[in-house]
């Protein structure tokens, strides 16, 4: 990332009293994070607000007020930050864009009045809908995608359906409110429904398909009537308007009129935050849970329920996979480490503990030499489990010693995302340059990086920008918005954001790959172990 080096206060002041520079927000599931950047894309000023979802009536929910509150005061928090930090007020940008967790069902009438409870991703409660669905499409959608969320009330039979006049995600409802427009950036609409990579919209042969059915369950509206226009990266997505504007900063200090990009959910502005847009790249986040995009060259040839089919945020086809559990139970025995120290009298930071354990893991047989690990603190789709428990086993004979000990709780943390990665590089023939990673299993240099190489067969890059984050990568949509005309997007990343970028780059080590597959094979034919200790530890 280019950057300003030494932060010249005067100059960051005066650019922003020009309203040179750009706003990104992200709602996460747990922070809201609002980030402001110059325009060489550096965050100069940054605001959070912290929240959780609520368990409402067996659904998980934020309310609108929880929405706008939440907001305000991450933004507020921003402006805060500004004007102690350079002396000066945020009234005008250059440019704003805003993102959030994907998926989910929120619905409004005719009267923009909101129908139900805001039905987050989080929610398993579409199973019958999203079945249904995948057999209809032949293309594979995920419970948490809003399409199932719609489907599902309508065999439910939910007296509100019939009332719907739009259906959004809370990306697009955020926009929606603070510019008037009813749209989202592609990438958020690939989790709304199925896109076409062809045309960059929704599939129409699917779109006819389930109207098909709405028709026969008496539905008054078409999907095509209800759900936002579909805008690629770099087009305009409306500006700023002046109940916009007191919307987001009740002060009235903010002035209306400012470009908005068009709104994306987190996998989009993880992709432009990793600089991972371009056809055979991809990023892989690893850190509590763990997830993997690569950006594809043609649609796959099957669908697969293990992978998630999304899109860039300039509508290229994307394969995701997606595992509920990664570092916890490494962490857990880390911890186990660190009380061992500190019972024998031994002071030690926890960044050594990692670095030596982690380290050592290295120094293991490629195969783990007969160790076997499951980090399993809960259910994952990919191996088809509702509930986990972490479990270490190992034959009478393995060599079981630190570094293996080590080596399999790592090769865990990856195992799930392998095996659906498996599908994808194996099955699919579906060709990766590089992967950049991200998140805390990455922290220790060059482990975690090398772990993930092998399970990949393919070089992973660590960059010190990739923590940065979706703020920041929406800030970049929509600076690409107002600067990156004649370039497309993967240009634009590469030339004026991440040319020069610092970071460093593992290839796989061909005995690495060979036992990390030889590893893969024993933890899939171990599985009714951790399943018989789902249905035995109750």
């Amino acid at each position: 990332m280019k950057g300003t080096g030494k932060v010249d206060k005067k100059k960051i002041s005066k650019m922003i009293a020009d309203g040179q520079a750009i706003l990104g927000v992200e709602l996460g599931s747990t922070r809201i994070k609002a980030v402001l950047i110059a325009p060489d894309h550096t965050p100069i000023a940054q605001g959070s607000h912290e929240w959780e979802n609520r368990l409402v009536d067996g659904i998980w929910t934020y309310s609108l007020e929880d929405i706008w509150s939440g907001l305000q005061d991450a933004y507020a928090d921003l402006a805060n930050h500004v004007r102690t930090e350079y002396g000066e007020k945020l009234t005008r940008l250059a440019a704003m864009g805003f993102s959030a967790m994907m998926h989910g069902y929120l619905v409004f009438d005719e009267k923009d009045e909101l129908l139900v409870p805001f039905r987050t991703w989080r929610n398993t409660i579409t199973e019958e809908a999203a079945e249904k669905l995948t057999e209809l499409f032949r293309y594979n959608i995920p419970q948490r995608w809003s399409i199932a969320h719609l489907y599902q009330a309508i065999l439910n039979k939910e007296e509100h359906v019939s009332k719907i006049a739009f259906q959004t995600t809370l990306a697009g409802y955020i926009h929606w409110q603070l510019t008037g427009q009813k749209v989202v950036g592609v990438g958020e609409a690939s989790g709304m429904f199925p896109i076409d990579s062809k045309t960059k919209d929704y599939n129409r042969k699917m779109v006819t398909d389930f109207e098909t059915l709405t028709e026969a369950a008496g539905m008054p509206w078409k999907l095509a009537d209800i759900y936002p226009k579909v805008l690629l990266a770099g087009e305009s997505a409306g500006e700023l308007t002046e109940a916009g504007a007191r919307l987001l900063d009740p002060t009235g200090t903010l002035q209306a009129g400012i470009p908005v990009c068009p709104p994306e959910g987190d996998a989009g502005t993880g992709m432009a935050a990793t600089n991972s847009v371009k056809v055979r790249t991809g990023n892989v986040s690893a850190g509590t849970s763990i997830f993997a995009m690569v950006v594809l060259e043609r649609e796959l040839a099957n669908v697969h329920r293990e992978l998630d089919m999304v899109t860039t945020p300039t509508g290229d086809p994307v394969a995701m996979v997606h595992c509920n559990n990664c570092t916890s139970d490494l962490n857990a025995w880390v911890g186990i480490f660190k009380e061992f120290a500190e019972a024998s009298g031994m002071s030690i930071s926890m960044d050594q503990l990692y670095g030596t354990l982690y380290n050592k893991a290295l120094e293991g047989d490629t195969d783990c030499g007969g160790v076997l690990a499951y980090n399993y603190f809960s259910g994952e789709g990919v191996t088809a489990f509702d509930a986990g428990r972490p479990l270490l086993v190992r034959q009478p004979d393995a060599k079981f010693n630190l570094a293996n000990f080590m080596r399999a709780n790592l090769y865990s943390a990856a195992a799930t995302l392998k095996v659906g990665l498996d599908i994808l590089l194996k099955e699919e023939k579906v060709q990766v340059d590089s992967m950049l990673g991200h998140g805390g299993l990455f922290k220790t240099k060059g482990v975690g990086q090398r772990i993930m190489a092998a399970a990949m067969n393919a070089p992973v890059a660590v960059m010190e920008t990739a923590g940065e984050g979706g703020a920041w990568g929406i800030a970049l949509l929509a600076a690409y918005m107002v600067n990156g005309e004649g370039m497309t997007l993967d240009q634009y990343l590469e030339k004026c954001v991440f040319a020069g970028a610092e970071g460093s780059v593992i290839e796989p080590d061909p005995a690495d790959v060979a036992g990390f597959d030889a590893f893969i094979e024993k933890y899939v034919a171990g599985l009714p172990i951790e399943r018989a200790a789902v249905e035995h530890m109750n």
